[in-house]
């Protein structure tokens, strides 16, 4: 049996009820989870623009200080929410993302050297993830076969004066059949594994199981899996037991520390792009009672006297 000190970092509580282990992953604020997150580690981030977000644990990691980080996510938020707050504190210092977004101070910095930045094909991005949370050092893929994916000469960093400094590399590429049994490039991949995970769920339990949202399941699950270790922030915290296995996301096995949010924090969900129109003209009531036959005038001369 291996013992509870060598768990490493990170360790949850445990406790002996009944001669048996209770684990309690639960922290008592988000500060006290990011407390050990220090300056020049890699972080995994779940969200898909501003939808399912870790903004509490974003909020806390910029508190706390950490500076020169590295992070791995789908885009970096808008420039005032989730990860574009560390951004315009000049936090991170290099993105691996698919998609630069609404982020203007994003694209600024990355434009006149400030951040270095790896445009990665966005499922590709996605199976690195994974590929990191399941032990698989690299694949290949068919994305980015013939382009400079694959032979290399992207732009990652660029010097004050627009000059390229940093380019990406070329990759090893190999043919195999498709489908239809033809020969197609495919190139190979690296997993991507973070120091740190910041995920946010819908629900979650003491073990670490998490359920998701909807459309905020995004990348979180990919963001758990791959991060060394996992901070899961929950906007309701039920009791172990309490959620059907069958509707886990995320298995806490790969999560190490859960933040309960406050129904404040919770309820601070931010729209990216808010798109309105006016209100449809007002429609006359109708003049019949539903499903009677509109009147019929009478014949001329009906029901008058002669």
């Amino acid at each position: 049996m291996v013992g509870l000190e060598s768990l490493g970092r990170g360790s949850p509580d445990v406790h002996i009820e009944g001669g048996r282990a209770r684990v309690d992953k639960v922290v008592g604020s988000a500060a006290e989870a990011v407390a050990d997150i220090e300056s020049g580690v890699t972080l995994s981030v779940g969200g898909f623009g501003l939808c399912g977000i870790p903004s509490v644990l974003i909020d806390a990691l910029l508190a706390s200080g950490a500076t020169d980080l590295e992070a791995f996510s789908n885009n970096c938020g808008v420039d005032d929410w989730g990860l574009g707050r560390l951004l315009m504190a000049k936090r991170l210092r290099r993105m691996v993302a698919s998609y630069v977004g609404e982020n203007k101070e994003f694209a600024r910095q990355y434009l006149s050297g400030e951040l270095e930045v790896e445009l990665t094909p966005q499922g590709t991005l996605a199976e690195r993830m994974r590929a990191g949370g399941s032990g698989i050092p690299a694949f290949f893929t068919a994305t980015g076969g013939g382009t400079q994916v694959a032979e290399g000469g992207i732009p990652w960093r660029y010097d004050t004066e627009g000059n390229v400094t940093v380019s990406s590399p070329a990759k090893e590429t190999r043919n195999f059949p498709d489908a239809s049994g033809e020969a197609r490039e495919y190139v190979l991949e690296e997993a991507l594994v973070a120091d740190f995970g910041l995920v946010r769920a819908w629900k979650g339990d003491r073990h670490g199981n998490l359920v998701y949202r909807d459309s905020a399941r995004n990348f979180n699950p990919l963001a758990a899996m791959c991060g060394r270790l996992t901070i899961a922030e929950v906007e309701e915290l039920v009791e172990p037991g309490e959620l059907n296995p069958n509707d886990v996301h995320t298995p806490g096995v790969f999560v190490q520390r859960v933040v309960a949010l406050t129904p404040e924090q919770a309820a601070d969900k931010r729209i990216e792009k808010r798109t309105t129109r006016g209100a449809p003209p007002p429609v006359d009531p109708p003049t019949t009672r539903r499903g009677a036959p509109p009147p019929v005038d009478p014949p001329t001369g009906a029901g008058t006297e002669v």
